[in-house]
């Protein structure tokens, strides 16, 4: 029983290792980060709902999920022998496009929760009297840009 438990406990150290080594290689990984977290400071903005705030979630979740898939597949197929180059290009781009259809799609549920023009038209206003606020803002921006385009790491 312990070794059972023990078995499915490494099975959490192993998901863990695999995001945490996308996040160091995957810049687009790291992006979609960046963009969760701009979104999900975003939402304090507004007056979401629990349904709302859990379509967020899942399509955080999704566009993620996708996004490790998506680099699980490019690992698995690089470099094949010439008899299957053509379908391992195949196979990375049809896994590129999961990613951008499920994008697509959750920037649409973002446009439409986020589409309030009354509200987005506060917000500078907040800002304006939230100094504290707004430096971190402005310095969190270029500290993203740098997270997003760091080289990859060799190894």
């Amino acid at each position: 029983m312990k070794s059972e438990l023990h078995r499915f406990l490494q099975g959490f150290r192993y998901a863990a290792n695999g995001i945490w080594a996308a996040l160091h290689a995957e810049r687009n990984l790291r992006f979609h980060l960046c963009a969760a977290v701009y979104v999900l400071l975003l939402s304090r903005f507004y007056s979401f709902s629990r349904a709302e705030y859990a379509l967020l979630f899942l399509c955080i979740g999704g566009v993620m999920s996708l996004e490790l898939a998506n680099s699980a597949v490019e690992r698995a197929v690089d470099r094949p022998d010439a008899a299957h180059w053509a379908a391992a290009g195949l196979a990375k781009d049809m896994a590129a496009g999961a990613v951008l259809v499920f994008s697509l799609a959750a920037a649409a549920v973002g446009l439409v929760l986020f589409w309030q023009p009354a509200v987005l038209a506060g917000i500078p206003g907040w800002l304006a009297d939230h100094p504290l606020a707004l430096a971190l803002l402005v310095v969190s921006l270029p500290c993203a840009v740098c997270f997003v385009l760091q080289p990859k790491k060799k190894g």
